[in-house]
């Protein structure tokens, strides 16, 4: 936390513009040794500094150089900015000389490691960042923003003050016990204040249930036998070539994967091998790998050919998905119809042809319907993302539920006092409060490297 730290901020590509991010107490002075322009040592601090960087004498780029002075910074230490030209060859150098004049390259997501470590940010807007960087879609970023901004912090924040207060009025019962102004904290009480707590938590958890959509959108596996259309329906929901098709059986031979935007949701979509029995080596490798994706992914299209009867690998693989989520999908519906609908009788059916793209919407919209996504309002993003926060808060209804029991059983009311202070901890772990080392660790190692 001592050292000044240095990485290209920026995609390192060809491209107009690279961003050399320098942070630390010696930042301005370290970039002052190879800048040609103002004494970066005495500009005034959010300023932007025209000149050159030097290796000696030789000039290596013409460049913008950005001064922020703490602590009103993103790390709230010294920040240098350098707007350099784009390309490999001269943002390395210039990260060299800055390397060779005392800085350290930073580590992965360090920038916000120091944000969150200085007080800057809490740890839901310091993975909110992450989330920023990665959403897809208008939806991941207006959810990311919030987090960004402390929204979802402070729904977390206030019920730790609700705790607060309660933990108060129970200190002061037990330990002055003649103050006749404070409220008694009976078991009648304590009870209503944990519902309210109780409903508060479950609020958020219900709307982070569409986090996991949100941010990672559906995964789709579209399955069948050979020669089903399954590759033309992929290269349909896509709405470009990316499968091969061709009349030929088993033409797919491995995954075949693209994504599309549904109602502001990323939807993933996996085309597999024709699943049936087969004696080729390469298709049988294909259909092993299409019955592992069976078993990872969120919705499972069965394909089936409505001009021919239904064989026993169709039927099978109906049979070995009846617990799944699923659309059954009858294709060439073009084409005369020689297939049993009275064995495919109460299934969620739609038909098709990729040839005047009919029933694709039926589709779209039977996957709007199965997951709800037309409820999902983009006006309310103020959701827990990541997994962590989302366990952290069920811990914390686990022991509400367990203090319920407390109560009922007449458990004196300074042992439920240290549950309650157990919740508080726990949803500051949620916004960094009280934290481990390796937690830290771990968490900003997933940043990319100049953020």
């Amino acid at each position: 936390m001592y050292d000044t730290i240095a990485a290209v901020s920026t995609a390192l590509s060809i491209g107009a513009i690279s961003i050399i991010r320098v942070s630390g107490i010696d930042a301005i002075k370290i970039t002052n040794k190879i800048f040609k322009g103002n004494d970066l040592l005495k500009v005034d601090s959010h300023t932007i500094n025209y000149g050159h960087i030097v290796d000696d004498k030789d000039i290596i780029d013409e460049v913008l150089v950005s001064v922020m002075k703490a602590p009103k910074t993103f790390t709230k230490e010294d920040i240098v900015e350098i707007n350099c030209h784009g390309g490999l060859a001269t943002t390395n150098k210039i990260l060299e000389l800055l390397l060779n004049n005392g800085c350290r390259l930073a580590e992965p997501g360090e920038f916000t490691k120091r944000a969150f470590l200085n007080g800057r940010i809490d740890l839901i807007e310091a993975e909110s960042v992450m989330d920023l960087i990665n959403s897809k879609t208008e939806t991941t970023r207006k959810m990311a923003i919030n987090g960004v901004e402390g929204k979802i912090s402070s729904l977390i924040k206030d019920l730790r003050q609700n705790i607060v207060e309660v933990l108060t009025n129970i200190e002061v019962n037990i330990d002055y016990p003649e103050y006749e102004d404070a409220i008694e904290m009976t078991n009648n009480l304590l009870k209503e204040k944990l519902i309210y707590i109780k409903e508060e938590i479950n609020k958020i958890l219900i709307k982070s249930e569409n986090t996991k959509l949100i941010k990672d959108g559906i995964t789709i596996g579209i399955f069948g036998s050979p020669n089903v259309g399954k590759s033309s329906i992929l290269n349909a929901l896509l709405e470009e070539d990316k499968a091969i098709v061709t009349d030929i059986k088993g033409t797919t031979r491995d995954i075949v994967e693209g994504e599309f935007i549904l109602n502001g949701i990323t939807v993933n979509v996996i085309d597999t091998a024709g699943i049936r029995t087969t004696n080729d080596l390469v298709e049988k490798i294909g259909v092993e790998k299409s019955k592992k994706t069976l078993e990872n992914v969120d919705l499972i299209i069965i394909v089936l050919n409505n001009n021919e009867s239904l064989s026993e690998d169709d039927l099978k693989l109906i049979d070995n998905t009846k617990d799944k989520k699923r659309i059954i999908l009858i294709n060439k519906n073009d084409l005369p119809s020689k297939i049993d609908m009275e064995k495919l009788k109460g299934l969620e059916i739609i038909t098709s042809n990729t040839i005047k793209n009919d029933g694709l919407d039926n589709l779209k919209n039977k996957i709007v319907e199965l997951f709800n996504l037309g409820k999902i309002e983009d006006k309310d993003l103020t959701y827990l993302s990541s997994a962590r926060s989302i366990s952290l808060l069920k811990q914390c209804v686990k022991i509400i539920n367990d203090i319920d029991i407390s109560i009922s059983n007449d458990i004196p009311i300074d042992m439920i006092q240290i549950d309650l202070k157990n919740i508080w901890n726990i949803l500051g772990e949620i916004i960094g409060e009280s934290y481990s080392d390796e937690l830290i660790d771990q968490l900003f190692t997933q940043f990319c490297l100049g953020k």
